[in-house]
């Protein structure tokens, strides 16, 4: 947690990542620190405008509507790359959200995937609005998603987040259920995470293609880009397995690479957002008898914007069959998820006995790189 950034030190922090900035009238004083906490702060969020135009939308970040006063954020950015700061303090842009994505944002983990809103976010994150129309359509210029990285890199350096990991950094879509922003083509999180991670790795005046030496050199000599994200997943109890029916997999703890193991809220998505990955699966099953069958998929699940969440991709499937007594079965898939986080990896399960069966032990192991 951190005291939040004066108007001085926000403007210099991003100045010297090299953000080009338009002070938008009279911005350092004001907020809705009136209605409600500003701070601790945890980290930086993401949005887009669903709007059109710089003016405009510049205006209404600033002045807000009817139903939601200004400021809509602390910083409006441009699709030339320019941020218009609005805002300085509590700002009507995060709204409430999961308290464990908040958890893992300042334990700097990976994101749980958000299902409950239950915790204000305007107190706890800076907020950029960018400018798209938000249809996964309009695109996102080079320029625009560049200040998105360094805007992010400016204020976690000035706290001196990203230390532990990358999630200091998230969208709006990763905070509150129903969102979907940041989307569209040319932005992703995983990718802006990574970039953001990399520009940590250098003085705020690096650009990429610089020969910089890193502030601190990566543990090994692999490139930073190229390591992919290690996880390992349990269910801790276990699974009954209806017969004649699929069963969605929840998993609720995960090992990462010397930090050891954490509990968690039990969940399906093992992955969310642009992402090549190669998952694997073991289980464990009581009870079989010879010839009897239980197939498995890794599927990815999807939702459209204001929808709810359906089956858009299924890979294909193993069929396992075996000679009696317990079940010992593996299946692993390579593949890709694509454009933006409404995009959920999960494992199915199908029981095709006549009678419910016991699955005792269930792990995945998964790698996956931003794409």
């Amino acid at each position: 947690m951190a005291t939040p950034l004066t108007a001085d030190r926000l403007l210099a922090a991003l100045r010297a990542e090299g953000v080009k900035i338009v002070e938008h009238r009279s911005w350092r004083t004001h907020n809705r620190n009136h209605k409600g906490r500003w701070g601790p702060v945890n980290g930086v969020m993401l949005h887009h405008t669903v709007t059109t135009g710089t003016e405009a939308s510049v205006r209404l970040c600033y002045e807000g509507h009817s139903a939601l006063p200004g400021p809509l954020c602390h910083g409006v950015i441009a699709k030339d790359g320019t941020v218009y700061l609005v805002g300085n303090g509590r700002a009507n842009h995060a709204g409430s959200g999961d308290g464990d994505v908040l958890q893992a944002v300042i334990d700097e983990r990976p994101l749980p995937a958000d299902n409950q809103a239950n915790t204000d976010g305007n107190a706890r994150f800076y907020g950029f609005e960018c400018v798209n129309l938000g249809d996964g359509k309009d695109p996102w210029p080079a320029a625009q998603v560049e200040a998105m990285v360094r805007a992010s890199a400016a204020i976690c350096r000035a706290h001196g987040w990203g230390k532990k990991g990358d999630t200091s950094v998230i969208g709006h879509a990763e905070w509150q259920p129903g969102k979907v922003d940041p989307r569209g083509p040319g932005v992703s999180m995983g990718d802006i995470r990574r970039r953001v991670a990399q520009r940590l790795q250098h003085p705020a005046s690096w650009s990429p293609g610089d020969t910089t030496t890193p502030t601190t050199p990566p543990p090994t000599e692999q490139p930073e880009e190229a390591r992919p994200m290690d996880r390992y997943y349990e269910k801790s109890t276990p699974l009954t397995l209806t017969a004649g029916a699929w069963t969605t997999v929840t998993w609720d703890r995960y090992h990462v690479q010397g930090k050891g193991w954490t509990e968690k809220k039990a969940e399906q998505t093992l992955l969310h957002g642009a992402h090549a990955f190669v998952l694997g699966v073991g289980f464990r099953v009581d009870g079989m008898e010879s010839g009897e069958e239980v197939q498995v998929r890794i599927a990815r699940n999807s939702r459209p914007a204001g929808g709810d969440w359906k089956r858009a991709k299924s890979w294909p499937i193993g069929s396992p069959v075996h000679a009696g007594g317990r079940g010992h079965f593996v299946h692993t898939w390579p593949g890709m998820l694509p454009g933006t986080d409404d995009n959920r990896l999960v494992v199915d399960l199908l029981n095709l006995t006549d009678r419910d069966l016991t699955v005792d032990e269930l792990t995945a192991s998964l790698l996956a790189w931003p794409a």
